[in-house]
């Protein structure tokens, strides 16, 4: 279940491309087999181990990048100036309280001409989750703001980044968090999540036609994910 549209950020075979905040892996993995070399970073040794794991499943199942799973701080990042050719932060920065401290970390380490994805929970669904339920945000690692588009913009601006555009992703997912919120966060339980549970496990396995439509009409209203392009600008 990929946020970033990587024909947008341009990731081409032999480039080298951070993944902060790797979770699960799931964009490092896509940037993999398009060939790129790549540095899935978080702060979770748990979840690197099972990374390394994938990573060494993606590069053995057919000719694809490298991968290195690295444990590290958005803040202190462990690579030198203009080290990737682009960076993906996905659903990261609103965890982060310093937010701003880590964007100019991200701006730093990528070169000029490079460029960046960053997604986050989009405003207005993100706010009705946070409306229905304190137990969604109210926790250790969990969301600490709502971003709105102009204010997460500014501030990727602010660092020296350039804005290239904007999308939307996971329509389908915003309504699945709203019940959740509703009848409970953890209640994973209910008949109605289990249900919406089954509809997502489809559309992400089976990806049928009346899914993906659904989804491409409701991505830019109800859309869970913002996600922002950016590039730095090559140096004078």
């Amino acid at each position: 279940m990929l946020t970033v549209d990587y024909a947008r950020l341009g990731v081409r075979a032999g480039d080298r491309l951070l993944d902060l905040g790797c979770g699960g892996g799931r964009h490092a993995y896509e940037a993999m087999r398009r060939g790129a070399d790549v540095v899935a970073l978080d702060a979770d040794d748990a979840e690197l181990k099972e990374v390394a794991v994938l990573m060494a499943a993606v590069r053995a199942e057919a000719s694809s990048g490298a991968g290195a799973p690295v444990n590290g701080d958005a803040l202190r990042l462990p690579f030198p100036d203009g080290a990737f050719d682009h960076v993906i932060a996905a659903e990261v920065l609103e965890h982060i309280p310093a937010d701003t401290s880590a964007m100019a970390e991200l701006a730093r380490v990528l070169r000029p001409g490079g460029t960046m994805a960053v997604t986050v929970p989009r405003w207005f669904p993100e706010l009705v989750n946070w409306a229905l339920s304190d137990e969604y945000h109210s926790n250790e690692g969990g969301h600490v703001r709502i971003y709105r588009h102009s204010a997460l913009v500014s501030r990727l601006e602010a660092t020296g980044l350039r804005y290239r555009g904007q999308g939307f992703a996971h329509g389908l997912h915003a309504p699945y968090w709203w019940l959740k919120c509703l009848v409970g966060v953890r209640r994973d339980d209910h008949p109605l999540v289990q249900a919406y549970h089954r509809l997502l496990v489809w559309d992400i396995t089976d990806r049928p036609l009346v899914t993906r439509a659904a989804e491409a009409a409701l991505n830019p209203i109800i859309g869970k994910s913002l996600v922002v392009y950016l590039e730095k600008p090559d140096a004078d």
